[in-house]
């Protein structure tokens, strides 16, 4: 009855989290089920409170890379990327796909949903180009695309904590994952929207675009300077947290005193509403770890890091994110996962990244990219997203966990 009821919960949470009725955060629903989770005895209010306790570093240095990323878009970092994907070399598709996959992996998967996605919008329809190839790429690398760092998803700074390894090691053995995962994901795009990536008809000659905007050097800057705090606390034993704070409050105090944005505008943008229901939803997932689940699934973890035990750890974590989210999924089994060593957790980690690209609900960056192109006019596609998800999943998840097994033996866990 316990593990029925937390699942209920957690479940009528993440349907919240889907259709969010009138615009409401997640956390109106999550934090009463949290509530009532501790209420009635499913979680002690001791174990809640050192859930809570472990997730706070982590949400705390999420509310700071989202903080970054807008301030770089008020920087216009965000527009000298459209500026890049409307001249630079080779075609459209590919452009998208750099610039996508360096913007999820430095400013994390949200950067890329929220303010690349219509950047993505606007230069297709300039340039009188279908927008489908390049929307899908928008959430497909904001998932696929965020394996490489620590700070590019919340999935990664979990597993990154129960992990062990320092942020350069874990760059490292996640770079070769990164770069595989993308290949395929390109190479299916490529056969997947031919048809649309090949012009039908003569186009009308394109406008004359105008002056291209001035490259944000203090952003970049900035951000190198940040992504080099992140290494240097993780090499002393510092939260990677207070390196982004650093880079936030740089950026802040140019743009407050410049007059481009608002203190509240800028404490907007952490999300603290998200960060909220993040630590709700941990409590909730507790409950149903203790209920059950977690026993039921800990037989199913194959322990070391053969490559065989690496795949099968991957696709148990890509059917869980696809049944209760990703978010839930890494919390279920990273405890059981970190017992085996940091390639299990990683392996884990490949499987709630890449994962969701199946379905809607794999990720809650797929729910903000749909609501995304709803308020541009622009509907996805159900079946042909599943028709995707189901040609770029399992081989990205094979390559790309192959890729962490040869990093392993490599480099070393």
């Amino acid at each position: 009855m316990a593990e029925a009821a937390s699942i209920i919960l957690l479940l009528s949470v993440l349907a919240f989290a889907v259709v969010k009725p009138k615009g409401l955060p997640e956390v109106v629903a999550a934090a009463p089920a949290a509530v009532l989770v501790v209420v009635t005895g499913l979680v002690s209010p001791e174990v809640a409170g050192a859930e809570v306790l472990r997730l706070l570093p982590v949400v705390g240095f999420l509310a700071a890379v989202l903080a970054l990323a807008h301030l770089c878009d008020r920087e216009g970092l965000f527009e000298t990327a459209g500026a890049l994907m409307a001249r630079g070399p080779g075609g459209l598709l590919i452009r998208v796909f750099a610039i996508a996959s360096v913007v999820t992996a430095v400013l994390s998967l949200d950067a890329t949903v929220v303010l690349l996605t219509p950047v993505v919008l606007v230069t297709t329809s300039r340039l009188r180009v279908r927008p489908a190839p390049h929307l899908y790429a928008c959430t497909h690398l904001a998932n696929t695309a965020s394996l490489l760092l620590p700070v590019s998803n919340l999935t990664n700074l979990l597993a990154f904590t129960a992990s062990g390894l320092s942020f350069t090691r874990f760059a490292a053995l996640m770079a070769l994952p990164w770069l595989a995962a993308i290949a395929v994901e390109y190479a299916v795009f490529r056969r997947f929207f031919a048809a649309e990536l090949r012009p039908t008809e003569p186009r009308a000659p394109e406008p004359e675009p105008g002056p291209a905007p001035g490259v944000p050097v203090f952003a970049i800057t900035t951000v190198a300077l940040t992504l080099a705090g992140f290494v240097v606390a993780s090499a002393v034993g510092v939260n990677p947290a207070w390196a982004a704070l650093g880079g936030v409050l740089v950026l802040a105090v140019r743009a407050l005193a410049q007059g481009r944005v608002t203190a509240r505008a800028v404490l907007r943008s952490a999300d603290f509403p998200f960060c909220g229901f993040v630590l709700a939803l941990g409590i909730v997932v507790r409950a149903v770890v203790d209920g059950g689940l977690g026993r039921a699934v800990r037989p199913l973890v194959p322990e070391g890091s053969s490559l065989l035990g690496l795949l099968a750890i991957a696709a148990i974590a890509a059917v869980l994110a696809n049944l209760f989210n990703n978010l839930p999924a890494v919390l279920v089994l990273l405890p059981i996962a970190a017992a085996s060593g940091p390639g299990p957790v990683l392996a884990t980690l490949i499987g709630v990244n890449v994962g969701p690209n199946l379905t809607y609900v794999g990720s809650l960056a797929t729910l903000l990219w749909r609501r995304v192109l709803h308020a541009h006019d622009h509907e996805p596609d159900l079946g042909r997203f599943l028709r995707l998800g189901l040609l770029t999943v399992p081989p990205a998840l094979v390559v790309a966990v192959a890729g962490l097994w040869a990093g392993l033996r490599v480099i070393g866990p």
